[in-house]
């Protein structure tokens, strides 16, 4: 029989495979295979300086994210697999930094717990299928902690300039709000422990002066695709700055609601977020930092104050912003992961032991069921036999796995639940989910069936970042006095076609279309999918 260590490491690399288990499943729109349509357009055309969308300059989000998408598909070529893999890569690298930065902070069974819940919870797992910018800002933060943690401590000038280095890579991922959960880390332990010389030490300056050498190759691609061209249109105006945009508009701007982007506030979005978004551990998290709260500030100098700040500093900044999205927090997990996991290990009393056992039980009783519910009223079309394997395997470790404490016997049981709904997910759900996404769907037939015609799209219809994506040949986006291409020529669309002199249009195929992103009860109800659910044609006008 396993002892717990072995055990422990086959729960983790589970946890890895099912991380990994969405590799080839089709990209998700819009956002995904827009972010994927941008990378392909750099590397077809070898231009990593300019971002393009349909054509048109693009200013929303750094560059770093599309060159080193589009450095993979230089290698490996143009594939779901080569558009995800370096954002797994990357959040693999942020697993390997969680459990040296708790290992540092604690032990070795608590780090590799944190390892194990941060790769368990849902919108890490969630967030490794649909890949946007969150897996690379997730690894970039932490190791950016973790190094100057080794400087504050150690005095070392390499970490100090690793540090610098990884918080560059975050902010050319996201922007300059990726120094909030890096600088409220440091400085909440600097001030915690009454170490305020620290602040002023002449370290932070040249930390600060490197960061800002490594983020010129972002500065120099903005200036030169728009603070050098005024005349461009973007944001509907002209003028517009992307230096400014990238110091102050896409965040700060975004904050105060007072950018070109915006959206819509809700103080409580993060606390009802983070019970969905860290299952199967929210509840523990949420134990966690009010036991945190409540020990440690009797004596903060024995305590360790980074990824209480880091983690609620964002939170709590977050939290005030007028645009929010799930998908936002991602960044704290691995701190969130550590809090959780030192939380547990720190327990002693049989009764609050028993209460977590009886808790997580609960749980994952109603994760596993809330899986065959989905299952059940979905009724997908096709069934993988190996992840139903998987499934039952998965299962039957849950209810026979040994374990010599509630401690164990809770850890394994809620680990093992997450695995299970998220084999699930990505090997029965989202690859059924996924042939409601029209334009993927007819992108990989018209490359199979009508090789070398081309494709139009009319602007009377939403654009199809998956079709374009997917699509061998350009996609040609034409507006109802557009120039068409020479016939014969196939058109994707829902609208009505604006073309008054049409010839001979044929109907080749239709496929029921769903944006997958925003799921309803009523479309994943197979009963009344059909009433939420339009159609896209692909015709041939000859």
């Amino acid at each position: 029989m396993l002892n717990n260590l072995k055990l422990t490491y086959v729960i983790l690399a589970a946890a890895i495979l099912v991380n990994f288990s969405g590799l080839f499943i089709t990209i998700i729109g819009s956002d995904g295979t827009l972010y994927a349509s941008i990378a392909k357009t750099m590397a077809l055309h070898n231009n990593y300086s300019d971002l393009f969308v349909t054509g048109k300059d693009w200013l929303d989000k750094p560059h770093l994210p599309f060159w080193l998408t589009a450095f993979f598909f230089e290698i490996f070529g143009i594939h779901t697999w080569s558009y995800k893999l370096p954002g797994i890569l990357c959040m693999m690298m942020g697993v390997f930094y969680t459990y040296r930065f708790a290992k540092e902070l604690y032990n070795k069974e608590t780090a590799l717990w944190a390892a194990i819940i941060l790769l368990t919870a849902e919108h890490i797992i969630l967030s490794n299928n649909d890949v946007r910018a969150e897996p690379y800002l997730t690894g970039f933060i932490i190791a950016a902690i973790y190094h100057f943690y080794r400087t504050l401590h150690y005095k070392s000038s390499w970490h100090l300039v690793a540090g610098a280095f990884f918080t560059a890579l975050a902010i050319m991922t996201k922007g300059m709000f990726a120094l909030i959960p890096v600088a409220a880390a440091i400085g909440g332990e600097i001030m915690m422990k009454n170490r305020w010389k620290e602040l002023l030490h002449a370290r932070w300056l040249a930390a600060a002066a490197l960061i800002l050498l490594f983020i010129t190759p972002e500065l120099y691609c903005l200036y030169n695709q728009f603070d050098q061209h005024p005349e461009k249109t973007v944001f509907g105006r002209q003028g517009v700055s992307g230096l400014y945009f990238f110091f102050w508009d896409s965040q700060f701007g975004r904050f105060f609601n007072t950018g070109p982007i915006k959206g819509k506030g809700d103080k409580s979005f993060f606390l009802h977020t983070t019970l969905w978004a860290f299952l199967p551990w929210s509840l523990l998290l949420y134990a966690a930092l009010t036991q945190w709260f409540r020990k440690h500030f009797r004596d903060a100098r024995r305590h360790e104050w980074y990824c209480f700040f880091g983690s609620l500093a964002t939170f709590l900044l977050f939290s005030l912003s007028r645009f929010q999205l799930p998908h936002y927090l991602n960044i704290v997990f691995p701190l969130f992961a550590i809090i959780t996991a030192q939380y547990l290990f720190s327990l002693r009393s049989r009764t609050t032991l028993r209460a977590v056992n009886i808790t997580q039980l609960v749980q994952a009783v109603l994760l596993v069921v809330l899986a065959m519910v989905i299952f059940w009223f979905f009724k997908p079309d096709t069934v993988s036999i190996e992840g139903i394997g998987l499934m039952v395997l998965t299962f039957a470790a849950i209810l026979v796995i040994p374990a010599a404490t509630l401690l164990q016997k809770a850890l394994y049981r809620t680990a093992l639940t997450a695995i299970f709904v998220n084999i699930f997910l990505n090997m029965i759900f989202y690859p059924n989910l996924l042939q409601y996404q029209s334009g993927s769907e007819a992108a990989r037939w018209i490359n199979k069936n009508h090789k070398g015609v081309p494709v139009v799209q009319f602007a009377a219809d939403k654009y199809s970042y998956a079709l374009e994506f997917y699509l061998d040949e350009p996609l040609i986006i034409c507006d109802s006095n557009g120039q068409l291409p020479k016939k014969p020529f196939l058109v994707y669309h829902q609208a009505p076609l604006p073309i008054e002199d049409t010839g001979a249009v044929k109907l080749l195929k239709e496929w029921s279309d769903y944006p997958i992103s925003r799921l309803t009860p009523k479309f994943l109800n197979k009963a009344t999918r059909g009433e939420k659910t339009g159609v896209f044609k692909v015709v041939r006008v000859e």
